[in-house]
């Protein structure tokens, strides 16, 4: 790879253990190389590179004088018309007027209602996202469709590891429906990505565990992210966690 800086463009992706292939096909589709893959205990790092596009210098020398002749052209013209101008004079009614002030007898405009949280029972989205498949059309369109929107339905930790190189802090892998280790209930591959336990998962409830691990069932009100098409996750941002 040595002085392969100046001609190729470098990209890195993260991936769940298992959907390797899928991911590697899809970016080489897109006219990516393979360079590496390294397996971890829960993703996978998978490095592409492709040829950098060569600058189209021709062409913007062109556009540079094309700009350059516009310029003198507008420089001709300001010079011509402002010979014999004189300025203007202004009279009181001229002058703008202060904003006059809302009538009393209009009434003020109120603040937006805040938006209803998406559970399976109020929205046939949610509802199909939970038990569709992991990714696809379907779980690209809610994520877009509902991006900043809440919802809440009841999941499971079925996977936890420490954020890169930090020691306080996880990316917690969550799915739909009670924690087996033979079955899947449906839907995508949520993740809480880079959180704390003790703070930014706002834990609820009177019997909150002393450890946090593989296996708990939660019942969960987080906020739509986004959905990563390289990785396959569904970033989700918890609002609240309660252990069910």
């Amino acid at each position: 790879m040595a002085g392969d800086g100046s001609k190729y463009e470098l990209k890195t992706v993260r991936t769940i253990r298992g959907t390797e292939a899928r991911v590697t096909a899809k970016w080489e589709k897109a006219g990516w190389e393979l360079v590496t893959q390294s397996q971890g205990k829960l993703q996978t790092e998978i490095k592409f590179r492709r040829a950098k596009p060569r600058t189209p210098w021709r062409l913007l020398a062109v556009l540079g004088g094309v700009l350059l002749l516009l310029a003198v052209i507008i420089f001709i013209g300001v010079s011509l018309s402002g010979g014999g101008s004189s300025q203007p004079t202004t009279s009181p009614t001229d002058s703008a007027a202060p904003p006059s002030e809302q009538p009393s007898g209009e009434p003020e405009p109120s603040e937006p209602a805040e938006e209803e949280t998406l559970t399976a029972e109020n929205n046939a989205d949610l509802a199909a996202l939970l038990t569709g498949p992991s990714d696809g059309p379907t779980v690209e369109e809610f994520a877009a469709k509902y991006n900043g929107r809440v919802i809440e339905f009841d999941g499971n930790i079925g996977a936890m590891n420490l954020h890169g190189d930090a020691s306080t802090r996880y990316d917690i892998l969550v799915s739909f429906g009670d924690f087996s280790e033979t079955r899947s209930s449906g839907g995508p591959n949520f993740q809480f990505r880079d959180v704390n336990t003790t703070h930014d998962l706002h834990l609820t409830g009177d019997d909150i565990p002393d450890t946090i691990g593989v296996g708990h069932n939660l019942h969960i009100v987080a906020r739509v992210e986004e959905f990563e098409t390289d990785s396959l996750l569904f970033l989700l941002d918890p609002v609240s966690t309660q252990f069910r």
